[in-house]
């Protein structure tokens, strides 16, 4: 009988009772109701309710048995059936009135809790510890209510008496972040016991006070009592960073010393914290060595290597996990479809999302959502959309996501949905509108304005700040500073930044200048647009200075400051100050380095008269783009190494480069520049059929100037008249100049002879 199911043991009672039903006593069916490994669903609450029912007739019923059905059935989530059995008692307790508050409590029912709580007091019943526990256990409780309810268990010395109230005091404090005052009120307890510890620990825990926990950890441990399962849990789920490595050992430790390494939640938790704390190896080890792995083992595993980006690993242990015989629930899918957002893993994402249907989780919000964000970051918005309709009940985050892949689009489409989303009861956040205002023309913008004041939410920085830099990104300057203006708030730098650079674009670098100076904390952008801004209008001192200004703020440069900086040392042709600059990189700053760095460094030092340093920079880097092969083959033909650009040119084709249009003038002009006409114009006939580039106006205008420069006239004006678009003017006058310089040429001879 141990074996059977619970449902299949309650179904052999009505034919015991039948058969000896005077005989059974009070205590056998309490024993029969009370017993929590028989009473593991619904189902089996609702056999047993039944059950109660037939023995009615029968006085030998023990009216308590109630409670216990009260309690099943706001356990398994049916508070309205518990409250029935509730109203329909004939005679109530105080542990009837506490079984129903906790069970309202439990669901969330503050209302319903808090008046069966003055309802017990006015019918004469004294609230014990446990009734001050059922509210105090309620999410939706403020503090305020929370510290009456401690006053009161004071007046009735039950704040006293045990732990109960106390504790749940804590939890209510703990919940609504009052850390110092859960402290306070831990510290003025009369009695703690282990679970009052345990929250403690807990609590400090959640909020990553790794100092704090240990200190009462320390108590638990002088006190004499025994760490449990939920000590050690609620501890290590306060470790994050490497910081924390060392004391998470000692933990460790303590748990070994304990006898509870052979906890599966325990040493979930301790791979969990390895894996925070960044020894990825430890908690591998861990993972591996545990004697039982259950789901929450695995899950744990598989999130840890997506959060350090090692999604081949993570979709391994996925896995394995999905060989050994454990069913993965709605957070294996979730971690794993996060790691399958790559092109080589996408078919594996979309056999998880088949997996998905087949369990009938594709309804789940959680795993939904995930889906969603699976197929937007896969470009794929028709399929998001199919998925974002299948979520029976949408959160903030299924809009947010859906959103996000259409203002990535540029689409206005994200307004829409913003606009669906309100109409269906789902309270958008900040979020929500940076992501709708990010794809808005200067209609939307104004009509996103308006929508947040009417929401309250353009008092929040977030939205404020989204708002000015759209009005910045459509061009509307004057919008922009109005809005600075009228809501008298300091511009933010991003929103600095977008309208500095509008100034940039149309050459108002005096008020790029005003708006750097009105700025409290410049960041790197803003330093950059600034010492771009100078350089464009030729203050070339000035860029240098800024530099130094720069680093005394304590503002690093970026890549994009270097590149300025290089530009102007180009403009300049100072090749020493472009020297001094690059040396300052690699003895300060190396990993700035990088390939867009040295293609711009490459092409300093050509133009600036050191084609050997430029061609040094170009063998020492290791990874090398089509900018970089265009650069060098460039420098080259600048310097007139025609032959030399061609086997650059070759050599970027067999590295498997394919060669741009950009690629083709520098080639094409290191041909001119020598006079390789017949090499020149082989490479510009493969253009087309070759490479499938389609030759532009710049490469008809070198392939003309280099075959009339060099007298192949005929050719050229043939090039000229089979143009696929109309030739230019500059096309005709390079013809000209061609045809002239052949003219002399001939008169000359003819002098000659």
């Amino acid at each position: 009988m141990r074996n059977t199911t619970s449902l299949s043991r309650i179904s052999i009672f009505p034919k015991y009772f039948s058969n000896h039903g005077d005989k059974i006593k009070h205590q056998r069916l309490i024993q029969l109701l009370q017993e929590p490994n028989w009473i593991q669903s619904l189902d089996a609450t609702k056999a047993l309710h039944a059950l109660t029912i037939t023995m009615g007739q029968h006085p030998t019923q023990p009216f308590l048995a109630n409670n216990t059905i009260m309690l099943k059935y706001s356990v398994f989530g049916d508070i309205r059936i518990a409250r029935k059995v509730f109203d329909n008692m004939s005679k109530r307790s105080v542990a009837s009135y506490n079984t129903m508050i906790s069970g309202y409590s439990r669901n969330g029912s503050l209302l319903e809790a808090w008046k069966l709580f003055s309802e017990m007091r006015g019918c004469g019943y004294v609230p014990t510890q446990f009734s001050f526990g059922g509210v105090l256990g309620c999410e939706c409780l403020d503090v305020i209510h929370g510290f009456q309810l401690q006053a009161l268990a004071e007046k009735l010395g039950l704040f006293f008496v045990d732990a109960v109230t106390g504790t749940a005091l804590l939890g209510l404090l703990g919940r609504k972040g009052w850390l110092d005052e859960a402290m306070q009120v831990f510290d003025e307890m009369p009695k703690r016991n282990l679970v009052t510890l345990n929250c403690m620990i807990s609590l400090f825990g959640q909020y990553e006070c790794v100092e704090e926990s240990m200190m009462v950890l320390r108590r638990l441990l002088r006190s004499g009592m025994a760490p449990s399962e939920s000590t050690f849990v609620g501890i290590l789920v306060g470790f994050v960073g490497e910081l924390d490595l060392i004391l998470g050992a000692l933990v460790h430790g303590l748990v070994v010393k304990n006898g509870l390494n052979f906890s599966v939640s325990v040493n979930n938790s301790l791979i969990n914290m390895y894996a925070k704390c960044s020894d990825i190896h430890k908690a591998e080890k861990m993972f591996e060595d545990v004697p039982v792995k259950d789901v929450v083992s695995w899950n744990t595993m598989v999130g840890a290597m997506a959060k350090i980006e090692r999604a081949d690993r993570a979709l391994v242990v996925f896995r394995k996990m999905c060989v050994s015989g454990l069913l993965p629930n709605d957070t294996s899918y979730v971690s794993a479809l996060s790691c399958c957002t790559s092109q080589q893993f996408r078919l594996l994402g979309e056999s998880i999302h088949a997996k998905v249907i087949q369990k009938k989780f594709e309804s789940d919000v959680y795993v939904g959502s995930a889906l969603l964000d699976f197929y937007v970051k896969c470009d794929r918005l028709d399929d998001a959309r199919v998925c974002f309709d299948e979520i029976s009940e949408k959160n903030v985050v299924s809009w947010n996501t859906l959103m996000l892949g259409y203002s990535s689009k540029g689409s206005s489409y994200a307004i829409s949905l913003l606009q669906q989303m309100i109409c269906s009861g789902c309270l958008p956040t900040e979020f929500s509108f940076s992501i709708a205002v990010k794809s808005s023309g200067l209609l939307e913008v104004l009509q996103l304005h308006s929508l947040s004041i009417k929401m309250g939410y353009i008092d929040n920085d977030y939205v404020s700040s989204s708002l000015i830099s759209s009005y910045a990104k459509t061009s509307s300057v004057d919008d922009a500073l109005r809005f600075v203006t009228t809501n008298d708030m300091p511009l933010p730098v991003v929103a600095s930044n977008m309208i500095a650079n509008i100034y940039n674009r149309n050459g108002q670098f005096d008020k790029t200048q005003e708006l750097f100076s009105d700025l409290e904390n410049p960041d790197t952008i803003s330093w950059n647009i600034l010492i771009a801004a100078c350089s464009r209008n030729g203050d070339y001192e000035e860029v240098l200075e800024l530099l130094g200004h720069m680093r005394m703020a304590g503002v690093s440069p970026d890549r994009y400051t270097y590149v300025s900086l290089f530009s102007v040392c180009t403009k300049l042709c100072n090749l020493g100050l472009g020297s001094s600059l690059h040396g300052l990189i690699t003895k300060t700053d190396f990993k700035r380095c990088d390939t867009f760095v040295c293609n711009i460094m490459i092409d300093m030092y050509a133009k600036c008269g050191s084609l050997a340093s430029s061609i040094k920079i170009f063998n020492e880097m290791t990874t090398k783009n089509v900018i970089t092969w265009t650069t060098i083959v460039s420098a080259l033909g600048l310097h007139g190494y025609a032959h030399e650009a061609l086997e650059k040119f070759k050599e970027m084709d067999m590295n498997g480069i394919k060669p741009d249009k950009v690629a083709f003038v520098a080639v094409l002009s290191a041909c001119r520049h020598v006079g390789l006409v017949k090499e020149g114009m082989k490479l510009f006939g493969q253009m087309k059929g070759k490479y499938g580039v389609e030759p532009e106006m710049d490469h008809y205008l070198i392939a003309v100037d280099l075959l009339a420069r060099y007298g192949y006239l005929t050719e050229a004006e043939q090039l000229i008249t089979g143009m696929p678009f109309p030739p230019n003017a500059l096309i005709w006058r390079i013809f000209l100049e061609g045809c002239k310089k052949k003219r002399s040429i001939d008169d000359t001879l003819a002098l000659a002879s």
